[in-house]
């Protein structure tokens, strides 16, 4: 399950890739670590202009699994599409690019530790985005020192694992979007066709570029 990932281009080239119309982000420095229910960077359709915003990773849970819980810190990774937790957030206006350059899953190692392996789609790095899912004002506990707060939220798809994260993390692998085309359809589309984007990307797309650390700053 991926809880750890990075965006370490430039916002003029965010902009650019993901064709951004309206930038309501600040200045956005490079992100070599994006941890859970922390702010980072999403692309969203707001008044018909691709808007380039900060959400809070990390969508609301189910009841159940707040039961006897005085905090939500919120669902970072969705794969059962088909729950009515989360129907009500497929729609198009509920959906963004999540932008990326690396992501990591931990890797199970004989002496109990689980380092992070770092993916990307070539050395270099490059522009990718996650299929995300997003909310607007959600009030909750997501931190008892903070008490209620009110945040814009995201989290993003989950599917079955290609070869490369299949042979690291053999349980699922982040839905990423690759092409100008799937972008835009999946931030369009009705779900009857954005929901053939819930796939691995095909075996041999991704690489290793590193191991063992929190941050990726290659």
């Amino acid at each position: 399950m991926c809880n750890l990932y990075a965006l370490t281009k430039s916002q003029d080239e965010i902009r650019r890739l993901f064709e951004v119309e309206a930038d309501r982000s600040g200045n956005l420095p490079s992100l070599p670590g994006i941890f859970p229910n922390t702010a980072a960077p999403v692309v969203h359709v707001a008044d018909g202009r691709r808007t380039l915003s900060m959400y809070r990773w990390g969508m609301p849970s189910p009841a159940f699994a707040l039961k006897g819980k005085k905090t939500d810190p919120g669902v970072t990774n969705v794969r059962n599409t088909a729950s009515p937790h989360w129907r009500r957030w497929l729609g198009p206006e509920h959906r963004c690019l999540v932008p990326l350059t690396s992501f990591s899953e931990n890797e199970a190692l004989p002496d109990g530790s689980h380092p992070p392996v770092w993916f990307a789609l070539s050395e270099d790095r490059p522009l990718a985005c996650f299929a995300g899912i997003k909310t607007e004002g959600w009030t909750s506990v997501r931190k008892v020192k903070d008490g209620e707060t009110t945040d814009d939220l995201y989290a993003f798809l989950t599917t079955e694992p290609n070869a490369e994260v299949g042979a690291i993390h053999p349980k699922a692998m982040p839905v990423i979007l690759t092409t100008d085309e799937e972008r835009d359809t999946w931030l369009r589309a009705p779900w009857s066709e954005a929901s053939a984007l819930q796939r691995p990307l095909p075996n041999q797309t991704l690489i290793i570029v590193t191991r063992g650390e929190r941050r990726d700053t290659g």
